[in-house]
């Protein structure tokens, strides 16, 4: 039995898992609540227990992180191996022992995505290219990221083939010096006719480990890094800034458990306007505080920054981050824009240094900007 095979038969036994492994939670009508992942008590972790929805899937609000059941017991074990979460729960479930390693019936997810990683091609020249293109983003030829043609989509309507962005996601280079090992990828299915996401329902997926991981673009020993959410957009930044260095974390979970890298002296927090990334952000500036790493958070002004790039244009952009990276060039380019675009631009993004942030005015595309949003975190945070 493979991993999901057991995660499906655990949701079966959602109820009974969690009073196992959180025994300090309670049932609160279909989900089952908790503190966090760690058993605290508290109201941020709920697990379904019943149906509509897969029974056994959770989410921490708190931190953003999500999962099934199986994901549950490893964490509560101390983050084993994925082989010894399965141990663990063939045993709650009396299930028969794993089979001999080399079975056809194990499957390694890591393994798995670099098997995938090597069936794709360089990005140039591709439909994946001319996708991302067609979002302003015109710095994309990085090893981190590939085509695959004709890459398989599962859902309830069967199988298709569709083309795909293949990201790589690796570990942090410290970790393995000389080695970006290769954890997991981040897949973005495309439309095979024109250049934009497919028309399914979760055209984004990933495989392998990628929490806390990132997709890495430009030089690693780089003094100051940026780190977003998605791919676009960082992409959306290094297009404006082409000199600076850049990690997608993935996700709003994936950026509040990303570290900062040694010999990262500045890390620059490139944060989607939204609740979820503003927390985020702010878990992360903590763990930058604790490290002794200077942090600064920049929220973008739509959306995230790939609206902005959209929005704005990469001179306009380049001319609000590019002082964060002692970026003078970018700022020249943006004189190309009007001065008092440029004035605007600059003041919206006036970013107070160490281990603080800033927000720009929010817009509002059917109409004039709305009222300026705070300047400051909250001070309490």
């Amino acid at each position: 039995m493979n991993a999901t095979r057991i995660a499906k038969a655990l949701g079966e036994r959602a109820e009974e898992v969690c009073r196992a492994y959180l025994p300090h939670g309670r049932r609160l009508g279909r989900y089952w609540t908790a503190g966090d992942i760690r058993g605290a008590r508290g109201r941020s972790l709920f697990v379904r227990l019943a149906p509509p929805g897969v029974p056994g899937k959770w989410t921490d609000s708190a931190e953003g992180t999500h999962g099934d059941l199986l994901d549950l017991i490893r964490h509560r074990m101390g983050g084993v191996p994925l082989r010894d979460a399965m141990a663990e729960a063939r045993a709650f479930l009396a299930l028969p022992a794993a089979p001999a390693a080399g079975s056809a019936d194990t499957y390694d997810p890591g393994e798995a995505a670099r098997r995938l990683w090597q069936r794709c091609r360089a990005i140039d020249g591709t439909h994946a290219e001319a996708y991302l293109r067609a979002r302003a983003i015109h710095r994309c030829r990085f090893s981190a990221l590939r085509f695959h043609p004709e890459l398989f989509y599962r859902d309830g309507s069967g199988v298709r083939r569709l083309p795909a962005l293949v990201a790589a996601v690796t570990i942090d280079p410290s970790e393995r010096p000389g080695h970006a090992a290769i954890v997991g990828v981040h897949r973005t299915w495309l439309d095979p006719r024109h250049p934009a996401k497919a028309a399914v329902s979760f055209p984004r997926k990933t495989l392998g480990r990628v929490h806390g991981h990132a997709v890495r673009f430009g030089d690693p020993d780089a003094g100051t890094l940026a780190v977003g959410e998605g791919i676009e957009t960082v992409l959306s930044m290094v297009t404006a800034v082409p000199a600076i260095t850049a990690a997608a974390a993935l996700s709003a979970g994936g950026l509040g458990a990303f570290t900062p890298p040694a010999g990262i002296a500045r890390l620059v927090v490139a944060c989607d306007n939204d609740a979820a990334g503003e927390s985020a952000a702010l878990r992360l500036r903590r763990r930058c505080a604790a490290m002794g790493v200077d942090c600064t958070v920049v929220v973008s002004q739509a959306g995230d920054f790939n609206e902005d790039l959209v929005i704005l244009g990469p001179h306009a952009l380049a001319a609000r981050i590019a002082l964060l990276f002692g970026t003078e060039a970018a700022v020249t380019a943006g004189r190309k824009e009007t001065e008092e675009t440029v004035r605007d631009q600059m003041e919206s993004s006036s970013v107070v240094s160490s281990n603080s942030s800033t927000r720009a005015p929010s817009r509002n595309p059917a109409g004039p900007p709305v009222a300026p949003l705070p300047t400051a975190w909250p001070k309490e945070l």
